[in-house]
Parts: C-alpha cells; sequence; structure tokens
C-alpha cells in the first residue's frame, strides 16, 4: 500500500466513499432538494473514506502483508469495476426515486435533480472533511512529535490522540459551537419579543388582560399568538348552530418566572382565576420547543365541546424542539412535570361530579415531555380521561413501551394493542376508531407514517428498523432500502426536514387528522359523523383559516 502513501490518497477507501454517496442516492421518508443532497452525499462519502481508512489503518496495526505494485493495481480494478456503474446507475434512478416520495405526498414532480450540482457539491463538502481530517492529523503529529522527547513511543501516541481529542471538544464545545448555540438563543429571543408585529394587549379577562397574574411581556412571539386567536363564542356557534362559550386559554411564558415550578404555579392560579375547572373540559398541553402551540389541535377540540373547555399551557424553551431536545433536554421534561403534577393534584381534591374531564396533549417535543410528565403511578388512585399525543419523538420511553406491546403481526407504523381500549393509533389514513369501545382512560397517538421524528433509530447505523422491514406507508417510497451507516444519515437529514413535508405528511401535523382523535378521546356530546366531517371541512379552509396551521 506504499503506492497509496506516494498519490496521497487511498484509492480503495475512496471506492468505498463513491459507494456511500451512491447509497446516499436512494430515496427515504423526505423528498430532498439537490442541495440537501449534494451535502448529504458529501457527509456520507466522506464517511465511508473513513471507514476505509480505518480499515487500513487496522490492516497495517495487525502487521499483515502489504499488496505492492501490480497487486495494488489489480485490487484497484476488481474493486473498482463495480463502482462505476453502480454510481451511474444511481444517479440515473435518483430523480425517479424522489418522485416516488414526492407523488406519495401530493407535490409536484420534478423533471430534473441537477446530477452537476449535486455531484460538485457532494465534490466541495467531501473534500472539506478530507482537509479538515489532515488538519487534525498534522495536530496529532505535532503532539506526539513533541511528547516523544519525554515519553515512551506508545505512550506518546496514545497521550497525543487524547490531547488532539481534548482541543477539538474545547474549540467546538467553548468556542465555535457555544458561540453558534448562543447567536441562535439570542436571534430567538429577539424574535420572541417583536412587538411591531405583536397583537395588542388583550382585554377583559383572558390571560395577561386587566386582572391577570400573567405579565404580557412576558409571553413572547408564540404565547401572544395562542391566546389572542382561536374561535370565540361566535365562530364556534355559527359552525355549531348552538350558544356556545369563549374558550378559555392560559398560557404562561417561559421569562414569567426562574423555575419550571414557579411557572406551574402561575399557570394554575390563573386557570382557577379564569374559572377553568369549571369548564367541561380541561387539557394541560405542553407546546413544542418554541412555545408554539399547533392551532389545529386546539381549535378543533374547542370546537366540538361548543367552547365549553379550557387550555393550559407553559413554554419552557425558546428553542427549535431539535435544538431543545439536544441542548435542553430536561426543560421540557421538568415543566411538564411541574405542570401536569399542579394540575392534577388540583383537580384530583375537586369533587368528581363538579369538576372538568381532564385530558393531557402534546406534539413532538410537547408529547415527548407530557407524556413524560403523566405519571401513571400517581394517577392510579385517581386517573386522568386520556391523553393525544401527536408525532411521539423517538426518545419517548412510554411511546416506546406501548409499541414494544403492540399485538402480534400488528404494523410497526399503526399498531394495534389489545382490544383498544385504552391506546390507540391514528395516521393521514388511519383514524382512531371513534368514541366506542373504550375503558376508563383513552389514549391516542397520531403519527404519520412518513415522519422521521417518530421512526428514527440510533441502531440503524448497523440494524434494519423493524418499520422497514415491513411493508412501507402510503407515503413511503417503496423503493427504500435499507444501507447500513448510509441509512442513519439520511434519516438524520429527514429529521432536519420533516417540518418541511406537505400537510399530512412528515412532522406537518394539520387540523383535520386530530379530529378523529379527539372525537374518539373526548367523546363530545350530540357528535355525529356528520359533525366530523363538516369539521374536517372547516380545517381544511371550508369556513375560515381556524383550524389550519402556520
Amino acid at each position: 500500500m506504499r503506492y497509496f502513501d506516494r498519490t496521497g490518497l487511498y484509492v480503495l477507501p475512496l471506492f468505498l466513499g463513491l459507494l456511500f454517496f451512491a447509497a446516499s442516492l436512494t430515496p427515504t421518508l423526505i423528498p430532498r432538494s439537490w442541495l440537501v443532497q449534494g451535502i448529504l452525499g458529501g457527509l456520507v462519502m466522506g464517511v465511508g473514506y473513513l471507514i476505509g481508512r480505518i480499515g487500513v489503518s487496522l490492516w497495517r496495526l495487525m502487521e499483515l502483508p502489504e499488496p505492492t505494485g501490480r497487486a495494488v493495481r489489480i485490487a484497484q480494478v476488481i474493486l473498482g469495476l463495480p463502482v462505476l456503474p453502480v454510481l451511474a446507475g444511481c444517479l440515473f434512478r435518483a430523480r425517479d426515486w424522489q418522485n416516488s416520495i414526492r407523488e406519495r405526498m401530493g407535490l409536484e414532480l420534478v423533471d430534473s435533480i441537477y446530477t452537476v450540482r449535486i455531484i460538485a457539491l457532494a465534490l466541495a463538502v467531501f473534500l472539506t472533511l478530507v482537509l479538515l481530517g489532515y488538519a487534525l492529523h498534522w495536530l496529532f503529529d505535532r503532539f506526539r512529535t513533541w511528547l516523544y522527547r519525554y515519553l515512551p513511543e506508545r505512550t506518546a501516541n496514545v497521550a497525543g490522540f487524547l490531547l488532539t481529542v481534548i482541543v477539538v471538544v474545547v474549540v467546538t464545545r467553548d468556542g465555535v459551537l457555544d458561540r453558534v448555540i448562543a447567536g441562535l438563543d439570542s436571534s430567538v429571543t429577539v424574535a420572541q419579543n417583536l412587538f411591531d408585529t405583536a397583537p395588542p394587549r388583550p382585554e377583559g379577562v383572558r390571560p395577561a388582560g386587566p386582572g391577570s397574574l400573567i405579565d404580557w411581556d412576558t409571553l413572547g412571539q408564540p404565547g401572544r399568538n395562542y391566546v389572542t386567536t382561536g374561535p370565540d363564542a361566535a365562530a364556534i356557534s355559527a359552525f355549531t348552530g348552538r350558544a356556545a362559550q369563549d374558550p378559555i386559554r392560559v398560557y404562561v411564558g417561559r421569562a414569567q418566572a426562574e423555575t419550571p415550578q414557579e411557572r406551574a404555579d402561575v399557570a394554575l392560579a390563573e386557570l382557577i382565576r379564569q374559572g377553568g375547572f369549571d369548564r367541561e373540559v380541561l387539557i394541560v398541553a405542553m407546546p413544542t420547543g418554541t412555545g408554539w402551540m399547533d392551532p389545529g389541535a386546539v381549535d378543533t377540540v374547542e370546537y366540538m365541546h361548543n367552547g365549553d373547555i379550557a387550555t393550559v399551557a407553559v413554554q419552557y424553551s425558546y428553542f427549535q424542539s431539535p435544538l431543545a431536545l439536544i441542548l435542553e433536554t430536561r426543560a421540557g421534561l421538568d415543566q411538564a412535570e411541574a405542570l401536569i403534577g399542579a394540575v392534577h393534584s388540583y383537580w384530583r381534591d375537586l369533587p368528581k361530579d363538579a369538576r372538568p374531564r381532564l385530558y393531557i396533549h402534546g406534539l413532538s417535543l410537547g408529547a415527548w415531555s407530557s407524556m413524560h410528565g403523566t405519571d401513571l403511578f400517581a394517577l392510579l388512585d385517581d386517573p386522568i380521561n386520556g391523553a393525544v399525543w401527536a408525532g411521539p419523538p423517538f426518545p419517548s420511553v412510554t411511546w416506546q413501551r406501548v409499541v414494544a406491546s403492540r399485538n402480534p403481526g400488528s404494523p410497526y407504523i399503526t399498531p394495534e394493542l389489545g382490544e383498544g381500549q385504552l391506546v390507540r393509533f391514528a395516521n393521514h389514513y388511519t383514524h382512531a376508531g371513534g368514541p366506542e369501545g373504550w375503558g376508563n382512560m383513552r389514549i391516542v397517538f397520531l403519527q404519520y407514517s412518513s415522519d422521521p421524528i417518530v421512526f428514527f433509530e440510533t441502531l440503524s447505523l448497523y440494524r434494519k428498523p423493524v418499520w422497514m422491514a415491513e411493508p412501507p406507508g402510503p407515503d413511503v417510497s417503496p423503493f427504500m432500502r435499507y444501507i447500513p451507516v448510509v441509512t442513519q444519515f439520511q434519516l438524520a437529514v429527514d429529521m432536519a426536514l420533516a417540518n418541511t413535508a406537505p400537510d399530512g405528511h412528515g412532522h406537518a401535523y394539520y387540523g383535520r387528522d386530530y379530529v378523529g382523535p379527539w372525537v374518539a378521546v373526548t367523546d363530545p356530546a350530540n357528535w355525529t359523523d356528520a359533525d366530523t366531517a363538516r369539521l374536517m371541512a372547516h380545517c381544511d379552509g371550508g369556513f375560515d383559516e381556524g383550524c389550519v396551521n402556520d
């Protein structure tokens, strides 16, 4: 392999990198633009090259014979001949693969994937990663050469490697990464406080209005939008044809108080002040990372209960959900425990015949945190009435346990548990089965078969996920295949793009798909299948934009 050293490039690892690039063109859950595909292709090409380089290093470490001269050239030909046809074939089919996803999601088909752009960008990303690798190797050489003066060679090599790792960690954690995070936090915080486009301070008994315990200045844009929008009594009455009430919405911003418990206490006090416990239905909802509350989830249930409903929520982060999940993992969990615990404790002490039915709700990171905060053991003596959790993130232990308990032969993407008396699943194509046949508690998971936030698996680096071994969902490409290592990176990119999917796919949950789960869980009085169809049409924009997601 000395031939490789003279060229400055390991040819056989490069072949592996090219195969990884070709494999990255295969479809997964979310459509990819040429820009995203180019970056992904360059990244996995670098990973394949790195794996090949590690293989060469291990070969040498074991002091195995190294081929030279003609043997090297023969190895290059034998291993390289299949690479170009595979690469050409994948580039040729890439457009059809992407269109197979777009067609199932109702998107316009593309005529070109801009192959030249993809290749150019992938090469640029790959070369950048190679240069970065050489820079790290140079730093390692400098460290170990210096340490040779004081330590035995093997010890110096280990110490030099550790010093290189420490430098990288310090630079990324306390340097570049910290500044990026701080910049994101600052920019989002500023966006939360943009008052030039904010609605006016609400009047009456609405949250943050006169007499409220909530400071209007602490709500941020998501909180202000939430408490000042949604259907009022007039809009609900116009839809139902019956007298209606103004729904109660209580929202506490993260800046309201320092600790999760203090914010939960303010939310509970405001909920009591507004008469939330006098309503027929009470929902404790956890927002997404930024504090956003999905109007499609809340508006729908307010319509079906004729406004006789109260919802309480508390913000716990300013970050987008993926960043909040990584950087503020405990923030949502701690806030959910505090809020759900405070509301449930107060509700539990009320007379059973004079208190609202209590439900839990969350979307995405809000689903994960609210599942965590719903301590089923604490609820055994006086359980809640149910929950609707949408887009539960894959790390959620509760969701994992439920899916693992599915009936034998039940699909992973739409599991069935027992007779469906406690837990049911719904998506864009399958509803929760209506309000009949339940036990004392009703839980519905709303999850789309193309949602990578739900179906990502960390072990997909080397093991095919269960759901990929089953027939694909209706909006999933039939050409999707599991490829070790590459699939992991594809699904990670899918997670970053999950919210760019059209409504009803990926992680873009929207109003009409909440209607069935809320009907099944809350069983609204005098509700019919015709009402469900009308409300779905309403959420599609048949009357106004009240139920359509931002």
